[in-house]
This record gives C-alpha cells, structure tokens and sequence, in this order.
C-alpha cells in the first residue's frame, strides 16, 4: 500500500509539472511578436519599443471656488464645499472689500495660470464672485477668438487650463456697482447654472434671472433665503454639492478621459461614470 501511494504521489508531481509548465509557454507565446512582414510594417511606436503613457500628462476636472466680498469664512457653504473635493482651489482676492471687476476678473486667470494647461475647471462663484466669473469667461472668449483668427500668435487658451461649466450663486447686482456696462449681455456658451432668491438685497429675482438668460444659464428660485450666506444660515449645502456633482458628470461625459478629483465624485453616485472614465483613459490622446 505505502508503495502504491508513493507511485501515485509522484505521478501526481509530474503531472502537475507538465501543467505549470504548457501554462507558462502559453503566457510566453502570448507575449511574443511575430516581426513585421512586408504585408504589415510595424508602426513607428512599435519600432521604437511603445511605453506605458507615464509621461503623457494627466488631465483632469477641478472645482473652482470664486468668493465675493470680504471672502467666504470658516462657516460659509462655500468654504464647506471646497473640503468636498479634493484639490479645489479657491481665488485669492489681493482686497476682498474692493469690487474691482476687472482686478478680480485678472485674478482668476492668475490663479488658473499656476496649475497645469491640461485641467478643466468647474467654477463655483458667490455674489461679487459671480460678475467677475462672468468677466473672466467672456474676456477669455473674446481673446481665444482674436488669437485664432491670428493664427493662434499669443498661445491664448493653450497656456492653462480653462473654466468649462460654472454654478453662479446669489449674484450681486451691476447695477448698484455701476457695472452693467462692463458686463458681457450674451452668451457664454458653456454649462452654467444660476441660483437666485426673492428677497436678496444685493440682487432683485427679476433682474438675477435676467442676467442669467442673458448668459445662457439655467436658472433656480431657491424662495426667500436672503443672500444665500453663513448669514441666512448657509453652512454645508448639500444642494451645491449636487449642481457642482451634476456640471462634472456632465463633462466626464462628454470627455470621459477625465479625471474628477472630489471625494463625492468619487463614490457610489458616480461610480458608473469614474470606470467609463477610466476603460477608456488609455485610449485617449495626450
């Protein structure tokens, strides 16, 4: 019996060995490739040996935090929005308690300068905020059309990223900055999404839904909330984390090579989105 079961033992071994190793010429077979005939030329990237895309750059779609006056504290929704997602960013004003349209509206471009060409941003903007993001998109636009009409000669567009989708909270009114000639009156063609209130005293509902129509913006009556601040009572909103979600589900969409950095973006509510987004990564240009 114990002769038996060693004769069975090692027939057992052998059988396993021979198995381990048809497996391992399989794999091998499957990593080799046949050299190029005449019929089919290797491909430039194939004789040069292709490479993981390590040093293509990452793109990606951030949140853009615009303040208006006097900046949003610790307690405000939109300081309680910036830790929702991962790398927002937030526009440093040089004077938070001057209204220069044209200073906060160069400022923005400042701050989308420092960060890489390849990000796309969804900018949330309060207030003053709002007017010089309106600033900020059409000055760019127009200046992107010049340089294309020229041949693209100053670069604009190419040296950083751009702002691709923006949610406009509780806009101040032009009018009581003297502002209404400085601000664009026609589309801004890109996803935008307006909230105003009834009773805001920085701006009257008609005329916040106006500009919005102007911009091309869908627009919310959120009722009688005042100003829309820590001061109405604003902390964490989870609304404005849903319209932010919405607009970077909208662009993953369209350009599922994206990358959204945000915590919630990131979970079960855009699950779905983040795998498209990530099968298809490797197939998208640089």
């Amino acid at each position: 019996m114990a002769l038996r079961a060693l004769r069975m033992w090692k027939w057992h071994m052998r059988k396993r060995r021979f198995t381990r190793c048809t497996a391992m010429a399989k794999v091998a077979n499957m990593n080799t490739h046949p050299a190029p005939t005449s019929a089919q030329p290797a491909s430039h990237a194939a004789q040069a040996g292709w490479q993981p895309s390590a040093r293509q750059p990452r793109r990606s779609v951030r949140v853009l935090l615009i303040p208006g006056l006097r900046d949003s504290g610790p307690a405000h929704w939109q300081t309680w929005l910036q830790g929702q997602y991962v790398d927002a960013v937030r526009v440093q004003q040089r004077d938070w308690h001057r209204p220069d349209l044209e200073a906060w509206s160069a400022r923005i471009e400042e701050t989308l300068s420092r960060h890489s060409r390849h990000t796309q941003w969804v900018a949330v903007a309060h207030s003053f905020g709002t007017l010089a993001l309106a600033h900020h998109i059409a000055t760019r636009q127009m200046a992107h059309a010049d340089s294309s009409a020229h041949g693209d000669a100053t670069g604009v567009g190419l040296r950083h990223g751009r702002i691709v989708a923006a949610l406009m909270v509780a806009p101040a009114d032009p009018v009581k900055f003297q502002l209404e000639e400085h601000l664009p009156r026609h589309r801004l063609d890109l996803p935008l999404s307006v909230i105003g209130s009834e009773n805001d005293p920085w701006m009257p509902l008609e005329r916040a839904r106006d500009w919005a129509h102007a911009w091309g913006a869908g627009f919310r009556n959120l009722g009688q909330v005042g100003h829309i601040n820590t001061e109405s009572g604003f902390g964490p909103w989870p609304l404005a984390r849903q319209k932010v979600d919405e607009l970077i589900r909208r662009q993953l969409r369209q350009e599922p090579c994206l990358c959204a950095l945000g915590e919630g973006i990131a979970r079960a509510d855009m699950a779905n989105v983040a795998n498209q987004a990530i099968a298809t990564s490797r197939s998208c240009p640089a």
